[in-house]
């Protein structure tokens, strides 16, 4: 048995970033991950950075073959860059295993060469992320042509035909990629709305520029099964009422990301779960056991790598800081769907406005209307912003349209400021830029 100061289970964000503070404050830290492929977390190997990478190779018209190629080179620098920022700081251990509780304090890791070791550490922060759900279909999860967010951004070759589960972000980015690369795209959603949680024109004006791409959405169904042919994967689905087919050379599973809790051992411990497997968390990411903290999606709630690394802020504060640093505090916290062109949103819409009957002001301008949106010869979209009339303060914004997701942060800004929207309307911008459209938004 080996007694360490600080445990951390998983190399994400959050995770990786305090074993960094906490080395430079002089502190033993171990480090447990289960895959040396996942140095640095889900961000940069998996996730937001690979998917980003594709997306733009994609609108650039590269080849699929020689973007995945890009992309891997991208991800492996990047992880021995984030290996090597740990492993080379004395007073840090980068073990590759397994972990799990074996009670409150106590942690088994399995290595890859079978060799087990135990651990008890002063302080422990889980940090092992998600994973990707898989619906229980009959025959999907067994599919040979199954695909996962991760395996779809791995494969060797273009599939020509893709069938994509789920119509939700995810799905959609997945969507728009792999249609720019030239294949044909097929989502199936059981939801009879698209994109129900954005306003209706502005979700009508992206259905109608992902449909002009060649992808058919077929919404409101049911799926039946998944079968695998001889070269093919067949999905049967219900539509009003109908049974219908489709088949493809793959099928990719977006449905969704849980906490990756289940093989921890947690039921070991006195760390509880909520219904979804996520770590229940108070206020400053204390989990029900003192001493042992939870970090990122294995918390649950919104699973962006710029959460992991507030969460990090948090305990940071508590450790070093004055403390006062909560989750709480965190509001109107925007987000970027990366299709093309983004879709990004920061705090309320009008749709959410009035089911919660607050009064506003709408301030619209169509993305054509922006002279930089010429330049960059995408003319499609909206930006959309609700004001409160009495106290002239950004209630949220919705952007569709190039760049959004960099001018979401300047409003975000604004709102978390208590800006008067006329800050933003009357300030000189640099010109040609899409955030100087907040000029003319404002009028």
């Amino acid at each position: 048995m080996t007694n360490v100061k600080n445990i951390i289970i998983g190399f994400g964000k959050g995770g990786k970033t305090l074993a960094k503070t906490l080395a430079t404050k002089g502190e033993e830290v171990l480090v447990i991950e289960s895959s040396d492929q996942m140095y640095g977390g889900t961000c940069i190997n998996i996730g937001c950075l690979p998917s980003k990478r594709l997306i733009i190779e994609a609108d650039a018209k590269q080849d699929f073959a020689k973007a995945v190629s890009g992309k891997n080179e991208m991800t492996a620098f990047l992880r021995d860059k984030n290996y090597h920022m740990l492993a080379d700081e004395p007073s840090v251990q980068v073990l590759n295993g397994t972990a799990k509780f074996v009670n409150d304090y106590e942690v088994q890791v399995t290595t890859p060469a079978g060799e087990v070791l135990d651990f008890t550490g002063e302080r422990i922060f889980i940090n092992t992320g998600a994973e990707s759900v898989i619906l229980p279909i009959p025959g999907l999860k067994d599919s040979k042509y199954l695909l996962d967010s991760t395996k779809a951004m791995d494969q060797s070759t273009l599939p020509q035909e893709l069938v994509i589960i789920g119509a939700g972000y995810i799905g959609l980015e997945f969507a728009g990629m792999f249609a720019r690369y030239g294949a044909k795209v097929t989502v199936l959603d059981a939801l009879p709305n698209f994109i129900p949680r954005e306003d209706d024109d502005v979700s009508q004006m992206v259905f109608k520029d992902m449909q002009e791409l060649g992808i058919d959405f077929k919404l409101g169904v049911k799926i039946v099964e998944v079968k695998d042919l001889a070269d093919k994967v067949e999905v049967v689905y219900e539509q009003a009422g109908e049974t219908k087919q489709v088949t493809a050379d793959k099928v990719l599973a977006a449905t969704g990301r849980k906490p990756r809790t289940s093989e921890l051992g947690l039921e070991n411990t006195g760390i509880k779960l909520d219904e979804r497997g996520a770590v229940i968390v108070d206020d400053q990411l204390h989990t029900t056991v003192p001493g042992v903290w939870a970090i990122g999606d294995v918390k649950g709630g919104l699973q962006f790598t710029y959460i992991s690394l507030d969460d990090f802020r948090i305990i940071k504060d508590e450790l070093f800081g004055d403390g006062k640093r909560k989750i709480s505090d965190r509001k109107n916290v925007p987000y970027s769907v990366f299709l093309e062109p983004p879709l990004s949103k920061v705090g309320l819409n009008e749709k959410e406005a009035k089911a919660q009957g607050i009064e506003y002001k709408l301030f619209k301008l169509p993305v054509a209307a922006i002279p930089k949106a010429r330049v960059l010869k995408d003319t499609r979209g909206v930006f959309k912003v609700l004001v409160d009339p009495k106290t002239e303060q950004i209630l949220g914004a919705t952007l569709y349209g190039k760049e959004s997701h960099e001018l979401i942060n300047l409003i975000s800004l604004a709102i978390n400021a208590k800006l008067p929207y006329t800050l933003l309307r009357d300030q000189t911008y640099t010109h040609p830029t899409m955030s100087e459209a907040l000029n003319d938004v404002f009028k």
